[in-house]
């Protein structure tokens, strides 16, 4: 699916992202299409082979988001050994906080939590203040170097694979990504829903009962920390909700970006050397 677009779009007539919602995203998206259960069957194959391959040292590294809930129940429902890893980043919103208890509660499966370094943090909030992220795209990068990338460091460290949501259908940037790569660690790095569609997801989520971020039901459909996550409007892209003020080629926070010695250059991650979480 080279060059895949983003495809998600508010159904017409649905309500804008600042009216109140009041149907729900399994509603307005959950749909069954042709090839579905064979796509299903193919995640649960990749998951299943990686957790043989690559025992007591894989984890997921979950946004949280619908993607991921859908792996975690995948993994749940099939006793795949497979550890379950999220990002605390001190800027999520509590609706995505919630959804960590809701997961273990209903999973009996421990998440794994990582925070930034409290000293970190704090440094990069006095020198740059607490909007650093809209003032250019370096000071927002170094935003999610800081709550993203080194605790996702800390998690993968001793793991020789992990586990993301990440799908073509996502963004331009993500349209060639493939079920297994590796990534700059050489880790194995496994997608089991790089072929899934928007719809298949929330057909999964609503024939298995998946809890999820009520912020989906807000035209919300990636979230990541709250001040660079804005509802969607009718007729905009998946994505246009993350870092909304930069240019589409910049949306990504390095998780899923695969940088290139030779040029220097970053590049999404591709079938042939992605977050988390699936940020």
């Amino acid at each position: 699916m080279s060059g895949a677009v983003s495809a998600l779009r508010a159904p017409a007539g649905a309500a804008s992202a600042t009216s109140s919602a009041t149907s729900s995203a399994t509603a307005l998206y959950a749909r069954a299409s042709a090839g579905y259960d064979q796509r299903v069957a193919h995640a649960v194959e990749l998951l299943r082979a990686a957790a043989a391959e690559h025992p007591g040292h894989i984890v997921q590294a979950t946004s949280l988001g619908a993607e991921d809930m859908v792996i975690t129940d995948l993994i749940a429902r099939h006793h795949l050994r497979i550890a379950i890893g999220t990002l605390q980043t001190g800027q999520l919103h509590d609706e995505t906080l919630a959804l960590i208890p809701r997961i273990e509660a209903r999973y009996h499966r421990l998440v794994e939590v990582y925070e930034p370094s409290n000293e970190s943090v704090v440094h990069f909030v006095r020198d740059h203040g607490d909007r650093a992220m809209y003032q250019s795209i370096e000071l927002r990068k170094g935003c999610c170097a800081i709550r993203k990338l080194e605790p996702l460091s800390r998690m993968l460290k001793g793991r020789s694979a992990w586990v993301t949501g990440m799908r073509r259908e996502q963004s331009n940037n993500r349209g060639t990504v493939g079920f297994t790569e590796a990534d700059d660690q050489g880790r194995q790095k496994i997608n089991p829903l790089a072929d899934w569609s928007w719809a298949d997801v929330w057909h999964y989520i609503a024939q298995n009962d998946v809890p999820y971020n009520p912020l989906h039901d807000q035209f919300y459909p990636s979230i990541g920390c709250a001040p660079c996550t804005r509802a969607i409007a009718v007729g905009e892209d998946f994505r246009a909700g993350r870092w909304w003020w930069e240019d589409e080629a910049a949306k990504e926070c390095g998780l899923h970006v695969h940088h290139d010695n030779d040029d220097n250059s970053n590049n999404e991650s591709t079938h042939a050397p992605e977050t988390g979480a699936t940020a």
